[in-house]
């Protein structure tokens, strides 16, 4: 067993808190970490430069562009920024700048509509905890851990800017506010501006001027501080508030990390005039110096490895954001979340699975040491969103996708500087995170390993990292990002002890996502193909410079041997063609990996999904599995080849080539082919179809579907979303694909689910929905889907769901209008002799249908035969099943007889019994088996009693006979009634 923790203040540190003085103990369970710490457990405290590539949004008639973070234009305006948009004066610059400032924080971005609400800052935001204190404050420095007793000052986000005992009224305050990725700086920032904008904090300033960084880092040209915030607010350009000396203004730098600061005169010249050219770093410089603006407040959020930017002498106040440290504040958040806007039923299902959610939390599970970072808080509920909430109103999603739109908000494009300087290409920060921890990922996927060891982690973090300038950049990751990917854990020792400390990626999927990043990215190279690659990169290079100096040569010097250096484009050729090679081996390690035979018989991956997030209900299995499971993996890849999912890759600053995809697909396609011919169990049949659902490529699923003749999901739980998937998969084939067959039986179907998988049933020719507790409101479901015209349903099993008598005038009016249906089972769903009557009245005008089962339905003699008589006018119509039924022996007689057919009504096949009079029936077996087929799912006590009858008419029967031959059939059907009772009363079945 694993324990995790996060990185947040130990159990027993104390703190005080600001608003009532008073002290108290975090309370939580895990091992407290800061930043420093987190140093001191990966190595060293070198740094790198992070740099954002700017994107693009359109919003409305205006361009926004925004870094990708969680926090920016997240939220709709609340009621209380209506109010103010109502008060404002038209003219006034700061209320101008208020009614803006709250438009542009409140915009939400597509990864937060999937959610399907608007959410307001007002019910959703939930407070992080924020400890004031020196950065390493009372930090061990063997184990980075901070001992226990250290005081540390809780603090609100309103009470960042309180003054302390002996602050200067006449200077502004610096506040630097530092935490990991994903802690919740930029939510912060968001609510700080939006709760200015209302009123309802930081009454102390009239101005408050949100900065990025990332923008300011973009900008080469010496621009004012007066010009800087007329571009950025054109409606502060004549504001008097800059041009003094800056009292109660507020600066916000949001990511400071983003931009390079050098506090040293020599670099940087003193300024206090807000109207002089300077580079943006030097405006920040000079600003948090006070030499510009001195009594301006300034607010600066940044990453842990960013600290040592601002000499500890410029700064105010540190204050570290620790995300949610304890259970309610997460349970806070996910109720925000997931009980916005929920009504009726959806709003039962929500608490439902925030009550699963809360008792998984509570177990201290590893989701619960993952949530006390607020970005997998919101992971968390789109990943439950996904997995209750996907119906057909909603826009296309798929897991992935969400993993991606994931990492988008939490890096944007940062990339990591090259080591020759800022006018070097870098590489993206997501391509380095593939390089390395989806390395580790991978290797762990291979064997069957979910955690490492610190010296496995060292080893494959910056193995290849030699200069000064590439270990300063691994520095750094290891303080800001890795800590993101992978969390501490205590293996349990067999003595009972401390165990081994080891290292687990923070969510499990994490760890396959990463992993299928990894190879389709194509990093799983040999040695060989890396030497090529980079062969064929210089050689290529050196052609097309010596082709051209050739061409003009042989203007004056036309001699044939030039033609020799042409072969030096063969090699760049040849490469391309392993390289195409090499793409095809990813297509078959996606193949490999979709259908392994170990895997076969485990829960299906959407299933296991939803258990790594809400847990195991019930009682823990006696027996674990002794090897981890990766079945994601295959399906994460398939999903990263999709165009959405390249589009916001694209955008993390990570390039998958169409030419790569098609190479890839066509290997895959191949292999796909061969092995969906094959009988694949119910659950690796929904891992197939949502590896096609991830990979969105309609042709292709087209063309793999296509000789696919048969479905048997019996058993699986059909979610929502897997039957979304289903018909958003099947959907992909071209009408005239038409299913033989479709077993959905046991698998736990509502009236939502059958509407959903209207498409797919109608292309179905036999359809099994028995099992699925289907009550009246269904009927009229099934009733709109048999008289459809285009409907190829020609055997529709319904047995053993509680249709009830109220059901049957549905059933009836299908019947009447259907022309598609030949074959109908309706056994044991509680029609009664009020069902069977108006089943009777819809055959008249059916004209189709050749075979009825109402065996077990508790009908009587007199409703058995109108019910007879009604079949018999029937044209088509030649077998009733009416056994297991209230049936007298006359009743019976009567029935046999008169289904022999007399007069002008036709003949129809009754089988009420396994004996016929004196005579064994000769389809004694068919209904032998079909009872015992539903043995498990019926009343024992009931069935026992129609056998016990079976086994008086068998006796009797025999007695009656003569015939030697005959004696001896009826004793040997006698012998399998009789071991069917004595089964039935051991509770078992056949």
């Amino acid at each position: 067993m694993l324990q995790c923790w996060r990185h947040v203040p130990r159990t027993g540190t104390q703190w005080i808190s600001r608003a009532g003085g008073h002290r108290g103990f975090l309370d939580t369970a895990r091992t407290s970490h800061t930043m420093k710490g987190m140093e001191r457990l990966f190595g060293s405290s070198r740094v790198y430069r992070a740099q954002p590539v700017k994107r693009e949004a359109r919003t409305g008639s205006s361009w926004l562009r925004y870094s990708g973070r969680l926090w920016e234009k997240c939220f709709p305006v609340c009621a209380s920024q209506n109010r103010l948009l109502a008060s404002s004066s038209p003219s006034d610059p700061v209320e101008i700048h208020k009614r803006k400032l709250a438009l542009w924080f409140s915009h939400l971005p597509n990864e937060e509509k999937q959610f399907g609400g608007l959410f307001s800052p007002d019910t959703m935001h939930v407070e992080p905890l924020i400890l004031e204190g020196p950065p390493g404050e009372n930090v061990n420095p063997l184990t980075g851990r901070e001992t226990p007793g250290s005081v540390h000052r809780s603090l609100t986000v309103g009470e960042l800017f309180d003054p302390d005992p002996g602050w200067d009224p006449e200077q502004g305050q610096n506040v630097v506010l530092y935490g990991a990725v994903g802690t919740g700086k930029s939510t912060v920032v968001r609510k700080l501006v939006l709760d200015w904008c209302s009123g309802s904090t930081l009454a102390q300033f009239e101005l408050v001027v949100p900065l990025s960084c990332e923008d300011l880092s973009l900008q080469s040209r010496p621009t004012s501080l007066q010009a800087l915030v007329g571009r950025m607010y054109r409606h502060l350009r004549h504001s008097d508030h800059l041009r003094g000396d800056g009292r109660d203004v507020l600066f916000i730098f949001n990511g400071m990390e983003k931009m390079r600061l050098n506090f040293s005169i020599a670099a940087t010249e003193l300024c206090s005039n807000p109207e002089e050219p300077l580079h943006p770093g030097a405006i920040a410089v000079n600003l948090l110096r006070k030499y510009l603006l001195p009594e301006a407040s300034i607010l600066v959020t940044t990453r842990p490895s960013a600290l040592d930017k601002i000499p500890s002498k410029y700064v105010d106040r540190y204050t570290e954001i620790c995300g949610f440290t304890n259970i309610e504040q997460q349970r806070a958040y996910f109720t925000s979340r997931l009980l916005q806007q929920a009504e009726g039923q959806s709003g039962r299902d929500s608490r439902e699975l925030l009550e699963m959610l809360y008792l998984n939390l509570q177990r201290e599970s590893q989701i619960a040491a993952a949530c006390f970072l607020p970005s997998y808080c919101w992971l968390t509920c789109a990943t439950l969103h996904f997995l209750h909430f996907t119906d057909v109103r909603a826009p296309i999603r798929t897991l992935t996708g969400i993993y991606t739109s994931f990492l988008r908000l939490n890096f944007g494009g940062e990339i990591l500087e090259a080591a020759g300087g800022p006018n070097q290409q870098g590489i993206s920060l997501m391509h380095y995170v593939a390089k390395t921890v989806g390395k580790l990922a991978y290797e762990g996927i291979t064997c069957k390993r979910t955690s490492f060891t610190k010296e496995e982690v060292m080893e494959k973090i910056g193995e290849e990292d030699d200069s000064d300038e590439e270990l300063r950049q691994l520095a750094v990751f290891r303080t800001d990002v890795l800590g993101f990917f992978l969390a501490r854990c205590v293996q349990s020792s067999p003595a009972g002890g401390m165990g081994e400390i080891r290292y687990v990626f923070t969510v499990p999927a994490m760890q396959e996502y990463l992993a299928a990043l990894y190879v389709v990215l194509g990093e799983k190279k040999t040695v060989l193909e890396k030497l090529g690659k980079g062969a064929s990169e210089v050689i290529g290079q050196v052609s097309d410079d010596l082709t051209t100096l050739l061409n003009v040569l042989s203007k004056f010097l036309p001699l044939r041997v030039f033609a020799f250096f042409n072969l030096l484009k063969m090699f760049p050729r040849l490469y391309s063609r392993i390289s195409g090679h090499s793409n095809g081996k990813i297509g078959k390690t996606m193949a490999s990996e979709m259908f392994k035979t170990e895997d076969q018989f485990n829960e299906d991956v959407l299933d296991q999904v939803e258990q790594s997030v809400l847990g195991v209900q019930g009682p823990s299995p006696l027996e674990r599995q002794e090897q981890e499971s990766f079945e994601l993996f295959p399906i994460f890849m398939g999903g990263l080849l999709s165009h959405g999912n390249r589009v916001l890759l694209d955008q993390l600053g990570i390039n998958i080539r169409t030419t790569a995809v098609v190479q890839i697909t066509r290997t895959l396609k191949r292999h796909l082919l061969r092995n969906s011919q094959k009988q694949m169990p119910p659950e690796e049949l929904v891992d197939f179809l949502f590896f096609l659902y991830e990979f969105q490529n309609q042709r292709f699923t087209a063309e793999v579907l296509g000789s696919l003749s048969a479905l048997n999901l019996s058993r699986v739980r059909m979610t929502p979303l897997k039957c979304f998937v289903l018909a958003a998969v099947l959907a992909c084939t071209p009408p005239r694909h038409v299913l033989e067959s479709l077993d959905l039986s046991s698998c736990s179907l509502t009236c939502e689910s059958l509407d959903t998988l209207r498409p797919v049933l109608l292309r179905c020719k036999t359809v099994n929905l028995q099992c699925n507790n289907l009550g009246p409101e269904a009927c009229d479901h099934l009733r709109s889907l048999l008289i459809d015209s285009a409907c190829a349903v020609q055997s529709l099993h319904l047995c053993d769901n509680p249709l009830s008598e109220s059901s049957a005038r549905s059933l009836a009016e299908a019947l009447s209008e259907s022309r598609s249906l030949r074959h109908l089972s309706l056994m044991n769903t509680d029609l009664g002799d009020g069902g069977a009557r108006e089943l009777a009245s819809g055959l008249g005008g059916n004209q189709g249908l050749e075979e009825i089962n109402m065996a077990y339905n508790s009908i009587g003699d007199n409703a058995a035969l109108q019910l007879l008589d009604a079949c018999r006018a029937n044209p088509t119509l030649n077998t009733i099943h009416l056994y297991l039924n209230e049936l007298s022996e006359s009743g019976k007689h009567s029935l046999h007889s008169r289904g022999l057919g007399h007069g002008e009504s036709g003949r129809v096949k009754v089988l009420a019994s396994i004996t016929q009079g004196d005579e064994l029936s000769e389809d004694w077996e068919l209904i032998l088996n079909n009872i015992r087929s539903h043995t498990t799912s019926w009343n024992r006590q009931r069935v026992r009693e129609n056998l016990q009858r079976f086994l008086q008419e068998l006796k009797g029967a025999r007695q009656q006979n003569r015939s030697v031959g005959k004696k001896l059939s009826f004793w040997r059907v006698q012998r399998q009634v009789a071991e069917e009772i004595r089964n039935l009363e051991k509770g078992t079945s056949s």
